[in-house]
């Protein structure tokens, strides 16, 4: 009588590690042993070095806590359909799709990148490992938001990263889409920055808080600081309950803050009118027609 190989031998998957293997705090059992090579997370002998682990770690994190999100969908996240915006080489689309969504029946992953040369490689390797749900768009996050190739509604949006204004298109695409949660991870925050320099001479005549930005170090960090507190208040006021921690230790990434937004459907009045009112003290009014518009008054309440 022919015997099979168990389940955890069979090729193209990875047994459990024992507890005393280095693996085994890293390399989840019944994941794609191919997959984490082709990421080179793996190398091709199957160990992991140093960069590789930190990524892993990374990526693992933010799993985590998006699993829990999925989990709160209907039917346990089976037929979600989750946006990962500046999906670069989709590290943590691959990742959530072979650990989550494979085993979902209807649920699919779009990763949306502007490089085409990655958005071919991500379906080359999709189609290698009949990561069949899984669909790669060669868009900027922006030109998303308006693609038919999008359904109307996304329950999870995901921006590991994504560069300066990216994230902000990354929310104008969830409230769009009436996301239920969006993780997003920043990166880069320069616009307000660059707003902030631009009017650095009226600002440190009118209040002393413009010291806080006087250096251009200063100026840097000030203006990633802002541009994440009015992020937060511009989901709040558009219904929005937000949540603000590290994603992993600093040792790992200075690129760190997480924020996971979820929605209520209640705009709150009193959000909006403290965004309004700091754009007002840092000179920043001017965004609240392009980057933070708000809901009307009557959309609103406290």
């Amino acid at each position: 009588m022919k015997k099979t190989a168990p389940q955890s031998a069979r090729p193209g998957r990875v047994s459990p590690p024992a507890p005393e293997h280095p693996l085994a705090a890293e390399v989840r059992p019944g994941q794609s042993v191919e997959l984490l090579k082709e990421l080179h997370i793996l190398t091709r002998e199957g160990k992991l070095n140093q960069d590789s682990r930190r990524k892993l770690k990374q990526v693992y994190h933010l799993y985590q806590f998006i699993e829990k999100l999925l989990q709160e969908l209907p039917n346990g996240g089976a037929g979600a359909t989750l946006a990962d915006h500046g999906a670069g080489k989709s590290y943590l689309g691959f990742i959530l799709y072979d650990l989550f969504f494979k085993n979902l029946a209807g649920s699919r992953i779009y990763g949306v990148e502007f490089r085409p040369e990655l958005v071919q490689k991500s379906r080359e390797l999709a189609a290698r490992l009949g990561f069949e749900r899984m669909t790669f768009l060669n868009l900027s996050v922006a030109e998303s938001t308006g693609s038919q190739a999008m359904p109307e509604h996304v329950d999870v949006v995901t921006a590991l990263h994504a560069c300066d204004t990216a994230t902000d298109d990354a929310i104008a695409f969830g409230l769009q889409k009436t996301a239920n949660f969006m993780v997003l991870v920043p990166c880069c925050q320069a616009e307000i920055a660059r707003c902030l320099n631009a009017s650095k001479a009226l600002s440190l005549n009118r209040t002393p808080l413009a010291e806080l930005w006087r250096h251009p170090l200063h100026t840097r960090e000030m203006g990633s600081q802002i541009t994440n507190v009015l992020r937060c208040l511009y989901l709040e006021a558009w219904g929005y309950k937000v949540t603000v921690t590290e994603l992993v230790g600093w040792e790992h990434s200075m690129k760190n803050e997480l924020i996971i937004a979820r929605r209520t459907g209640k705009p709150n009045r009193a959000a909006a009118q403290r965004l309004r009112e700091l754009l007002q003290e840092f000179g920043l009014t001017a965004l609240l027609e392009t980057r933070f518009t708000l809901p009307a008054d009557n959309e609103t309440r406290a």
